[in-house]
């Protein structure tokens, strides 16, 4: 297998997984532990929230740092292609901006949970940051966002 193969690099690209990820999990159980119910990445609601809580109008993204170029230790420009991807996560950030936006213009109150506040050197206490995020869900606080620290 040649990595620099474009066909073998399609598939690698294939097999990253856009949902169900092991942070996203980790926030589904803990949440769904506190007593909140949810539903998962609906379509009909701009950029597909990965937990929607219809009865709190509040939605959750947990975003990987790469993929949404967050600033932390775990997003590096790749050395390779690098206009492809500076275009491609560039996308991902002005897409993320703009679900944002529609978002609120609808009434619904967004949380963005960083991967860096559940994995890395950066991550936080887990119980605490799951906490917090449960107590948002349950106020009417307009955002929120976890991260790293």
């Amino acid at each position: 297998m040649d990595v620099h193969d474009p066909q073998t690099r399609s598939r690698n690209m294939a097999a990253i997984k856009g949902s169900h990820t092991k942070p996203e999990l980790t926030v589904r159980r803990a949440l769904h532990a506190e007593g909140l119910r949810y539903r998962l990445h609906v379509k009909d609601l701009p950029g597909k929230p990965d937990l929607v809580f219809p009865k709190h109008r509040a939605v959750v993204f947990v975003h990987g740092c790469f993929w949404h170029q967050h600033s932390c230790h775990l997003f590096k420009w790749p050395a390779t292609r690098k206009e492809f991807w500076e275009q491609k996560i560039g996308r991902n950030v002005a897409n993320d901006l703009r679900a944002i936006e529609k978002l609120q213009s609808l009434g619904w109150r967004v949380a963005i949970v960083w991967e860096c506040a559940l994995k890395g050197k950066t991550r936080l206490n887990e119980a605490k940051a799951m906490q917090t995020l449960a107590s948002w869900v349950k106020s009417t606080e307009e955002s929120l966002v976890i991260e790293g620290i």
